[in-house]
């Protein structure tokens, strides 16, 4: 008897879900080459009900055939899965800003010393004169700015060279790799803007930014985020409809369930 309940709780569960997802990307509109999420929706088992309609049977005098029915049992978010579809890229005045256009990411050195990957490349020189991330990480391959260093170019297939002491001429100092992967959508999300390699994604693949299937590396750009503003909001507005909606529903069951106790009275 309390089934539809049951349906409607799995559908504000999901719309729920859907939220969080929505409010998550959106606060996140102004972060650095994030990249935008969607919750992926299915149909949980069906009930199948058969039955044979006695009355009619009796009133025709034809022997009438079962009639099968099929009731769902709610819905439930499957997956999420991120897109990594290039943002806008917006020039700054920053020589250790990079930006990837196309397919790739910046490999860097967790404090574990697993490999992590980000798209973000608002880079920093830190104490030790490497090259590192936005949260302290390492650049993997290591790249170790020389000291007296006034002058920072990076070329876009990364490599790197430095003017010292207001020299005129530069020096190769290394090289920034880029990765990719066959199924990126798979890759984990970490959190601070960095993600890991899975299964699902297949291993990294290093490689040098401009070459076949790598993205080229631009200084002084950053890679905005991929959220379109206007898009979720429209989102939001239909999953707080379908929410409403639902909540209705489960208010009319909760009618008929005491008009039906009245009933019995």
């Amino acid at each position: 008897m309390f089934q539809p309940l049951y349906v409607a709780a799995t559908g504000l569960s999901a719309m729920q879900d859907e939220i969080l997802n929505i409010t998550n990307d959106l606060s996140n509109a102004k972060t650095v080459a994030f990249k935008k999420s969607r919750t992926e929706m299915e149909s949980l088992y069906y009930i199948q009900k058969s039955f044979k309609d006695t009355l009619s049977e009796a009133m025709s005098d034809l022997e009438m055939p079962k009639v099968n029915l099929e009731f769902g049992t709610g819905v439930r978010v499957a997956a999420t899965s991120r897109d990594f579809t290039q943002g806008s890229v917006e020039i700054t005045n920053n020589p250790l800003d990079l930006a990837i256009k196309g397919e790739g990411f910046f490999a860097v050195k967790m404090p574990d010393g697993t490999i992590a990957y980000c798209r973000a490349g608002n880079l920093h020189i830190d104490n030790d004169a490497n090259l590192v991330d936005p949260n302290g990480h390492k650049l993997e391959p290591e790249i170790s700015i020389p000291e007296g260093t006034t002058s920072i170019t990076i070329q876009q297939d990364g490599t790197v060279l430095v003017a010292v002491n207001n020299e005129s001429t530069f020096s190769e100092i290394g090289q920034i790799a880029i990765a990719r992967f066959t199924n990126p959508s798979g890759l984990k999300t970490l959190g601070q803007n960095l993600y890991a390699a899975t299964e699902t994604s297949g291993e990294s693949m290093l490689g040098i930014a401009g070459a076949d299937g790598f993205g080229s590396i631009n200084q002084y750009a950053l890679e905005q985020s991929n959220v379109d503003v206007i898009s979720e909001m429209m989102k939001m507005v239909i999953v707080q409809r379908v929410f409403d909606t639902v909540t209705k529903a489960v208010q009319s069951y909760e009618g008929m369930l005491a008009s039906l106790e009245k009933m019995k009275q």
